[in-house]
């Protein structure tokens, strides 16, 4: 359904004023929320704003289910910035298993360093600060601020802008990237109030994750199926398909990701013969590990021997 839109200062003589944008749609969606949102942890009260900072890095272009084991062992690891901050960076890597794009574990590693210098240890509450945090981009800092301390803010994940796509504009996908036309949309489909404004943003995330997915979509089980803008249209094909995830088979990403999983495993530095067993193509393995050592996930040492980064 198309957003309704009225002047700032209506006088009487305009006639009732209309509910604000997206006021009907927010009720629907807490409450399915309400019933149907899944018990995760970081969802809990005792996860913390730590918790849930830790959570939004993890769940970066990576599921729930491969999620779920490594953020309970990190959080038990390291409960507080203070502890992350104090250990090597290379710690972070190893910790981070396999959950993919291991540079995230650096910017971890950093915004703890910069949240126990700058904050006394606890992630600060204000949007800014959060901003202001290396490795924290504009939804990190809207999600934290959030879901952590339950403020008012536009959190524009795939998932949500999903859903604002088809039930607002009435497209099927949203743009590959977000846009200022989308930015303003969530702006206008805040509740007011603070409170409930955090839990639209969670329960319109949770809603395009469990029904208003990118391919099979659930609109039997979707709350606003009926003012839905995309269904009530036909449902009209998007001029593309939704992207496709990238082939990890034969890339430089599966070869980095050999290389570090020896070195995760390593109490020590590995000689570059040991690391020259991990992939049969020379120039290709050579082009991932120089890649890791440019990223700074892994530290050359001399005598052709490498570690994860110790600083």
């Amino acid at each position: 359904m198309t957003a309704p839109t009225k002047p700032p200062h209506s006088s009487p003589a305009d006639g009732p004023a209309g509910p604000p944008p997206g006021e009907d749609l927010h009720t629907p969606v807490i409450d399915w929320f309400d019933e149907h949102a899944r018990e995760l942890p970081w969802r809990l009260p005792q996860a913390g704003a730590w918790g849930v900072m830790v959570s939004e890095f993890m769940l970066q272009q990576t599921p729930v289910s491969r999620v779920l084991p490594v953020y309970e062992q990190w959080l038990a690891r390291w409960p507080r910035p203070a502890d992350l901050a104090k250990e090597a960076p290379g710690e972070a890597v190893r910790a981070w298993g396999r959950l993919g794009y291991p540079r995230r574990a650096l910017r971890l590693h950093g915004a703890a360093v910069a949240i126990t210098e700058r904050h006394g240890g606890d992630v600060p509450t204000d949007h800014s600060q959060l901003l202001a945090l290396p490795g924290i981009g504009e939804y990190t800092a809207a999600a934290v601020a959030s879901f952590a301390y339950g403020q008012r803010h536009a959190v524009l994940d795939t998932n949500v802008r999903r859903v604002f796509a088809r039930a607002v504009t009435g497209v099927q996908y949203p743009p590959n990237a977000t846009t200022a036309a989308e930015r303003k949309l969530a702006r206008a489909l805040l509740p007011e109030d603070e409170s409930t404004a955090s839990r639209w943003a969670a329960a319109s995330m949770e809603l395009g994750a469990l029904v208003c997915t990118a391919k099979n979509e659930s609109c039997h089980r979707c709350p606003i199926a009926a003012q839905c803008a995309w269904r009530l249209a036909g449902k009209p094909a998007h001029e593309g398909p939704p992207r496709r995830g990238q082939t990890y088979a034969g890339t430089d990403r599966q070869v980095r990701g050999k290389l570090l999983a020896v070195l995760r495993e390593a109490h020590g530095p590995v000689p570059q013969a040991v690391l020259d067993r991990v992939w049969h193509e020379p120039v290709q393995r050579a082009r991932a590990l120089d890649g890791l050592v440019s990223d700074g996930l892994v530290e050359p040492l001399p005598g052709g021997l490498y570690r994860l980064p110790s600083t």
